[in-house]
């Protein structure tokens, strides 16, 4: 029983570090803010002074 969890331990690790290299790019990370902020641009009063702090926010990310 022990070898099975030892041979899933370097394919687990494996896993993580495939998970984090693919979430590593900034545009993946910015792209909810960016979402958000072109949704909210929509809006026919408020929607750009709302979306400029998110537009700052996506280009920080980048």
């Amino acid at each position: 029983m022990t070898r099975f969890f030892r041979l899933k331990r370097p394919l687990g690790a494996m896993m993580i570090l495939a998970a984090a290299a693919g979430l590593a790019g900034c545009g993946v990370v910015a792209a909810p803010v960016r979402i958000t902020s072109a949704v909210v641009k929509v809006v026919p009063v408020a929607g750009d002074v709302v979306a400029a702090p998110l537009d700052v926010t996506a280009d920080v990310i980048d």
